[in-house]
């Protein structure tokens, strides 16, 4: 399945530039995606960058990264026959390609807050495109004691998008025990978007032909 910025691209319909190609698989395959990507020509990039083997094997041919990943970097989980069962898809050069279900997509993204890295804006922009479609109850269902973090997500987006957020649906207030949001005065959307990060990171403030900015 496609992952990353790619995924994104999908569900959003904005480009933002990527330095890979995340491509999940199921553990079991690992052995046989990593032999079909070495035949493809693609080296193993552990020689260049050494990387955590327990999560992704990371290729790399004339600087094009690809990397096959089975389970988050933390462990929390790995992938299943779930995430292939509820998997979306899109066509590229006449070749169908399964993506990243989005629940599956904001799941991994929201453990994603490093000191240099934080991928909570790929899941506001994603919240915003998508966000009365997402099933909650299975992102409910997935995160389980960690339950916290879509809490504290979803406080944040409220402040960003105290408009938007009105439309997510009500019982995923009462299911994570959380006062609904209500209408409510407040600065522009493009004020609160930048106290956040000055670039073109969201994709509702930005002219619909630019890409976002990482």
């Amino acid at each position: 399945m496609i992952g990353g910025g790619f995924a994104l691209a999908t569900f959003v319909g904005r480009w933002r530039d990527t330095k890979d190609i995340d491509l999940y698989i199921h553990p079991a395959d690992r052995d046989a995606a990593v032999t079909a990507i070495t035949q493809s020509g693609f080296d193993d990039y552990y020689s260049r960058r050494p990387y955590d083997r327990k999560w992704i094997y990371r290729s790399v041919r004339e600087n094009v990264i690809a990397d096959l990943i089975w389970a988050m970097a933390n462990q929390r989980a790995q992938v299943d026959q779930l995430w292939f069962e509820r998997a979306g898809s899109l066509t590229v050069r006449n070749q169908k390609l399964l993506v990243l279900p989005p629940e599956e997509f904001l799941w991994c993204k929201l453990y994603i807050m490093q000191r240099d890295h934080c991928d909570w804006t790929d899941v506001f922009n994603l919240i915003y495109a998508i966000g009365p479609q997402i099933d909650w109850g299975h992102v409910i269902d997935r995160l389980d004691d960690d339950l916290q973090l879509l809490r504290g997500l979803l406080m944040a987006y409220s402040w960003l998008c105290p408009k938007e957020v009105l439309r997510l649906p009500a019982a995923l207030w009462k299911r994570l025990s959380l006062l609904p949001p209500r209408k409510q005065k407040c600065a522009p959307l493009h004020d609160r978007i930048r106290l956040l990060d000055s670039r073109q990171w969201f994709a509702a403030t930005i002219p619909a032909n630019a890409k976002l900015e990482v």
